[in-house]
């Protein structure tokens, strides 16, 4: 007898920027919330993070609830910026000169580490927050679970597992959309997650998957196909091998993923 499907909740803490006038301007007080201290709204929670802003939705049991949680809050947070234009784009170039004047904690990066699940859970180096440019990430946060010990043994290596499994699901595909290759090499590279007690934050997509509503209902399908799909045994990656663009078609051949749609 099969397993039944295991109970998931999924969310999202997605970084947007916002311009003026046609140029990348600062986030860095536009609305209330910090990293700290989310300013609630219906659905989630906004806040501002860096040179971006940054909205994180409730948990959801389904797609329909996934979907209606990000379109819901990313539309409070359009309303709260009326003067500004939100842009969910992978990097975001300010110049130097415009970044030079810019108060240190809105230029400040990589605050707390990350972890990569392609070398055992090593911290990942921080970010050069020198650069002239931003990021903008798309954070998936997976639960499976509660209250668990983050730095439990056990926890992490599942962790790590579910992040190799969504490299070479959802990571990979996400590249036929997202072309953008500054980022990852700034932020956000393979493998990249933080254990939660609930679950994994998997920390790898940008935010280009904000940019038509098909690729949100994408994302959820894809991000729970693939942890079922572990859960039953079905490990559809290669250990200790990151994946890579030929691997796209053996996905979608062999595993049958659904591919995002074009946009």
């Amino acid at each position: 007898m099969s397993k039944p499907d295991l109970k998931l909740l999924i969310g999202a803490d997605p970084e947007v920027f916002v311009m003026q006038g046609g140029k990348f301007v600062s986030a860095h007080g536009l609305v209330e919330g910090t990293k700290d201290v989310p300013f609630a709204v219906d659905c989630g929670a906004v806040q501002v993070d860096g040179m971006a802003l940054e909205f994180n939705i409730d948990p959801a049991a389904n797609s329909k609830e996934f979907e209606h949680n990000i379109s819901t809050v990313m539309s409070i947070l359009d309303g709260m910026v009326p003067d500004h234009t939100l842009n969910p784009v992978p990097t975001a170039t300010f110049g130097a000169e415009y970044m030079s004047q810019q108060p240190e904690e809105a230029t400040e990066m990589g605050c707390d580490p990350d972890f990569n699940a392609w070398t055992g859970g090593d911290i990942n180096p921080k970010p050069d927050s020198g650069a002239d440019f931003r990021t903008g990430a798309g954070h998936i946060h997976i639960g499976w679970t509660k209250d668990v010990d983050i730095n439990n043994p056990d926890h992490l290596e599942a962790c790590i597992t579910v992040v190799k499994q969504l490299d070479w699901s959802l990571g990979i595909l996400s590249t036929l959309f997202d072309k953008d290759v500054k980022r990852r090499n700034l932020y956000g590279d393979w493998g990249a997650f933080r254990p939660k007690s609930y679950g994994v934050e998997y920390r790898v997509l940008s935010n280009a998957w904000l940019q038509d509503p098909r690729l949100v209902k994408w994302v959820y399908a894809t991000v729970t196909s693939a942890v079922q799909r572990l859960y039953k045994g079905e490990h559809n990656y290669c250990e200790d091998a990151k994946p890579e663009a030929r691997h796209i078609k053996y996905l979608e051949k062999v595993w049958k993923y659904e591919l995002p749609p074009k946009v």
